[in-house]
């Protein structure tokens, strides 16, 4: 199982049933993609906790002031089976600039306005809006 696609599923349907806060199991590039998110607005707190083997990620989320989730979906593009690789000219804005795509680029991983301001490609590993 993809446990970055397993991270964003938990997220959207928690969004979905408008729970506070959602754990997902600890991993370095899972917390750097939260912290992504948390940047955006689409989540509202990423914590630590847990030690040694037993780490894990409390993630709280956003809501707008009407009570609907900020985040309405996600998608995983670059699968274990499938990379999916995109240089800087092919980097486009997802929902026509509303949406995010997180970008694994040499610099470390930066969302797609990122990547294009400091001029950088690399695997797409998400999509969010």
């Amino acid at each position: 199982m993809d446990p970055i696609a397993d991270m964003l599923t938990r997220i959207k349907n928690a969004a979905l049933v408008k729970k506070e806060t959602v754990l997902v199991p600890y991993s370095q590039m899972k917390f750097e993609i939260a912290n992504i998110l948390k940047e955006r607005g689409y989540i509202s707190l990423v914590e630590r906790r847990g030690r040694k083997n037993r780490k894990f990620l409390e993630l709280g989320l956003a809501y707008e002031p009407d009570g609907s989730p900020r985040l309405h979906g996600a998608k995983r593009v670059s699968k274990p089976s499938r990379r999916i690789y995109r240089k800087v000219a092919e980097i486009r804005p997802v929902r026509r600039g509303f949406g995010l795509a997180i970008i694994s680029t040499p610099k470390g991983l930066k969302g797609d306005a990122a990547a294009r301001r400091e001029r950088v490609g690399g695997e797409v590993i998400c999509e969010i809006w």
